[in-house]
């Protein structure tokens, strides 16, 4: 007697019927042009072609991975110098950067590198990137320097709100220097309606004194709070007699040649580092007040907002450094860096 089972096939025997590739491929150019020209949700597309959510999404997949669709992104020809998707994309991809963005004024052609109002442009753009990542439970820390005072000029009125604003590095100079770090704690607090933090420390001072103020209580409560600080927005200096170091008086020509001689390129918050990124164990490291390298670079919110030829090289040696998550920078500093 013959089993029921004896002239059924066994499963590895089994072959699936051959598939209906012009159907398929007919129903997926369909559910494209719903969606992608008709402009239809994926449900709405499932719901017109009589299938399920899931299988609409795995049709419009299809079309793209069969070549049915081609999608072109393109800035209007009227915006062209004024849009720079192309390099922005290419920065992202080249340092390992979250966001970047690029603005078509240059800092040069807009002042002296000193002046705020030279960054008033890359100070715009990066206002608009911070308020549109900073969350309402955020701390954000800020190095002085008129790249951080035009940010703060271009922050609107109740686009969002943080906790806390704090110095990350002492502001206080030997004579009468404007850093600009009351105007923009200031200004950021009003408009992200957050507390300010005040470092009230100098930013370099000896050794010893470094270790004294460390160890006061609200001196150190501010210097975690800057460490921890959830977005961190910041400009590099050169090493050289134009930085604000060296006007501020926080150094001289002797200390310019020594960290010259170092190989530094550039700081951030009076630390210096060389174009490798890697940090200089130079003379001012203990005697400085400010939140360590390391810290920046930990930071997943950090903004590096630069321009100008003569901060090209410390702003190279901050992206190799890591420093920066995101960057905002002129169009010149954006064809500079993409051609090293």
């Amino acid at each position: 007697m013959t089993s029921p089972n004896s002239t059924a096939p066994t499963p590895s025997l089994i072959t699936a019927p051959p598939p209906s590739t012009t159907e398929d491929l007919r129903l997926a150019l369909r559910a494209a042009t719903l969606y992608y020209l008709d402009g239809m949700t994926q449900a709405e597309v499932a719901t017109r072609l009589g299938v399920s959510r899931p299988t609409a999404g795995r049709l419009v997949a299809r079309a793209r991975a069969q070549g049915l669709v081609r999608i072109e992104v393109q800035a209007p020809a009227h915006l062209r110098d004024a849009l720079r998707s192309d390099e922005e994309r290419a920065l992202e991809e080249k340092y390992g950067l979250v966001e970047a963005v690029v603005v078509a004024d240059s800092v040069d052609a807009a002042g002296a590198i000193d002046d705020h109002n030279s960054f008033a442009g890359v100070g715009r753009a990066a206002a608009s990137l911070l308020v549109r990542r900073i969350r309402e439970g955020d701390t954000l820390g800020f190095t002085w320097g008129p790249e951080t005072v035009a940010v703060a000029q271009g922050l609107p009125s109740g686009a969002a709100t943080c906790a806390s604003v704090v110095q990350l590095d002492g502001s206080v100079s030997a004579i009468n220097y404007q850093t600009g770090t009351e105007y923009v704690l200031g200004r950021c607090a009003e408009q992200l309606q957050a507390n300010t933090v005040r470092l009230p420390v100098p930013l370099y001072a000896d050794a010893s004194t470094v270790v004294s103020m460390r160890s006061d209580s609200v001196i150190s409560k501010a210097l975690e709070a800057g460490r921890t600080a959830e977005m961190m927005m910041f400009g590099t200096g050169a090493v050289s007699t134009s930085t604000t170091l060296f006007e501020g008086s926080f150094i001289d020509t002797d200390m310019l040649s020594v960290l010259t001689g170092l190989g530094a390129v550039g700081e951030v918050g009076g630390r210096f580092y060389r174009l490798d990124g890697t940090e200089v164990a130079g003379p001012l490291d203990e005697r400085a007040m400010s939140v360590p390298l390391d810290d920046i670079r930990a930071c997943e919110g950090s903004i590096l907002v630069t321009g100008g030829v003569a901060k090209h090289q410390a702003a190279l040696g901050a992206l190799h450094g890591g420093l920066a998550k995101m960057l905002v920078c002129d169009i010149e500093c954006a064809r500079w860096l993409l051609d090293q």
